[in-house]
C-alpha cells in the first residue's frame, strides 16, 4: 500500500500514526516533492472511483487563483482538472491511500484508514 501525504497535514500525520500502530506495510509518497503525473492522477482516480473535482482542495490559494470553483464538472472539463492537479499538487486532497487490492481511498478519517488496512489484508 502507498500513502500520498503532505507532512505538514495533521490528517496525514494521523493516518501514518494509525498505519504504524497497526504494523502496516506501506510506502510514503510526499506528493508535493514527488509530484504525480497526469497519468498517475488518472490511475488513482480510477482506483478511487472519483472524478478530479472530487479530490480538489478548492480552498487552496492556487485553486482560487485558477478559479476552479467556477469550472464545469463534466467529461469535457475533466482533463483541465487533471492538468491543474498535476501542475498544482497542493490542490490534491490528502491523504490518499492506494490499497494492495487495487482500490484507493481518501483517508481523512480514522475509519477510512482502517478500511484501507482491511483492504490491504484481504
Amino acid at each position: 500500500m502507498e500513502i500520498w501525504i503532505n507532512p505538514a497535514c495533521s490528517k496525514c500525520r494521523t493516518a501514518i500514526g494509525l498505519l504504524d500502530a497497526e504494523g502496516a506495510d506501506y510506502t510514503v509518497r510526499r506528493y508535493l516533492e514527488d509530484v504525480p503525473s497526469a497519468d498517475e492522477i488518472r490511475a488513482v482516480l480510477a482506483r478511487l472511483g472519483l472524478e478530479p473535482w472530487d479530490i480538489t482542495r478548492t480552498q487552496e490559494a492556487a485553486a482560487k487563483e485558477l478559479g476552479v470553483k467556477e469550472w464545469p464538472r463534466d467529461e469535457a472539463a475533466r482533463e483541465r482538472w487533471i492538468t491543474a492537479l498535476a501542475e498544482h499538487p497542493k490542490l490534491i486532497q490528502r491523504p490518499i491511500i492506494t490499497a494492495d487490492d487495487g482500490t484507493a481511498l481518501v483517508a481523512r478519517t480514522d475509519e477510512a484508514v482502517r478500511g484501507a488496512l482491511v483492504r490491504g489484508r484481504r
